[in-house]
């Protein structure tokens, strides 16, 4: 069976040391390339949509997570409290959205600048039991593509339905599969804040964003603070959890007092409307490592291009290929050790999209014989046209790998 951590461990993505603890993963640097790479892209769609991105800490004050309402209703999820003194204790934060509602009430707000959408990749932190860890889709810290809409009341529906198309172009472009779409709602036995008539408003509002799409129902999988969309998908095993989520949140800004003056001058409350695009980094490269077997597609490859010479002659060759592809923005390297044929099954194992071979005749003309993953050999070209190639690939962001992944 697929697994992301096997195959994690065999292309050196990801690593676990009962040294750092359990649940704690140690990303290598193949996987932090393509994480890297996702994150830039996320980044970059989120900041064309008009999200202003922050760095806000990892931890904060007691009194901080008290007004949340997280230690009320969170706490058994939360690490322990670090006490400095009698009157100053820190905790690390579950969630961002606390530290979110400290940056909209940095300063006043007016309805012109509403929906104010407040963007971060940033860390959290929960207190998971050894029993449930495991590789990357179960860990203790987090890195969460987090962010936090302020909207007026009548903004909510056109703001949720931008953030589910957001979602869609996201999923398309890293080849996320999803499994369907559920309205998680309150349950009873749970502990919730709010009144009956918002946490209505609020499921009202969620209703009506999907209209036209297929969804169950699902009583009690509410966040404590409002109900919620979540995109499921499901991994190797056909297990089915949640990746992606938009919730509606008319507690926070209540509990941080924020506000902002309406056309007439008069002080309002915003709605927050919690999202996450593609969830934690830990869970979605589960998945994607997952869905596409290590074999990623060209935009997130580790290695976009690694460049092999036939023989000691091509070396100087290979070598000025690898710092062109560097210098136009391309991850590629060079791998000279051992006869061709094993430097080319090397490549495969490794699910590299492109391998670029130089031999006397290319070195000489200054063409590379391109192969894609899969086997597919391309005629050899100029070095230039195959930078074009493998950069115009990797810019399209396409969800679809090069070739299939090696079987066996």
């Amino acid at each position: 069976m697929i697994d992301h951590r096997r195959l994690g461990r065999e292309l050196d993505l990801f690593d676990s040391d009962p040294l750092a603890g359990a649940g704690l993963p140690l990303w290598l640097p193949a996987g932090a390339a393509a994480r890297h790479a996702v994150e830039e892209y996320v980044r970059d769609l989120e900041r064309r949509a008009g999200y202003q991105h922050v760095y806000t800490p990892p931890l904060g004050r007691r009194e901080l997570f008290e007004r949340s309402g997280h230690l009320g209703y969170f706490a058994e999820d939360m690490f322990p409290p670090m006490r400095l003194s009698a009157n100053d204790e820190f905790l690390l934060r579950p969630a961002l959205c606390p530290h979110h509602a400290l940056v909209y009430r940095a300063r006043g707000r007016s309805y012109r600048e509403l929906p104010l959408r407040i963007a971060e990749l940033g860390g959290m932190y929960r207190a998971e039991r050894s029993g449930v860890l495991g590789g990357l889709s179960r860990v203790r810290a987090i890195s969460l593509n987090d962010a936090h809409n302020f909207c007026a009341l009548e903004q909510v529906g056109e703001e949720v339905g931008e953030i589910l198309r957001l979602i869609r172009e996201a999923h398309a472009a890293l080849g996320v599969r999803p499994a369907g779409f559920r309205l998680s709602l309150r349950g009873p036995g749970q502990k919730y804040v709010g009144d009956d008539a918002g946490w209505a408003r609020a499921e009202e509002l969620l209703r009506a964003a999907l209209d036209g799409v297929e969804f169950t129902e699902a009583p009690g999988e509410a966040a404590f603070y409002g109900p919620k969309i979540d995109i499921q998908v499901r991994d190797a095993a056909g297990r089915e959890f949640t990746l992606s989520t938009v919730q509606l949140d008319f507690d926070k800004p209540e509990r941080f007092d924020l506000s902002y003056t309406d056309a007439g001058g008069a002080r309002r409350r915003p709605v927050m409307v919690h999202r996450s695009l593609v969830g934690s980094m830990e869970r979605l490269f589960a998945y994607l490592i997952e869905v596409h077997e290590g074999a990623f597609p060209a935009w997130y490859a580790p290695v976009q291009l690694v460049v092999l010479p036939v023989g000691d002659e091509q070396a100087g060759a290979a070598a000025r290929l690898a710092r062109d592809a560097l210098a136009s923005g391309l991850r590629a390297e060079v791998d000279s050790g051992g006869s061709l044929g094993s430097r080319v099954r090397d490549a495969a194992r490794r699910r590299v999209p492109y391998v670029g071979v130089v031999g006397a005749r290319e070195a000489a003309e200054g063409r590379v014989s391109l192969r894609l993953r899969g086997g597919r050999a391309l005629d050899p070209m100029p070095t230039p046209q195959a930078l074009r190639l493998i950069a115009d690939a990797a810019r399209a962001h396409g969800g679809r790998p090069v070739g299939p992944a090696p079987r066996g």
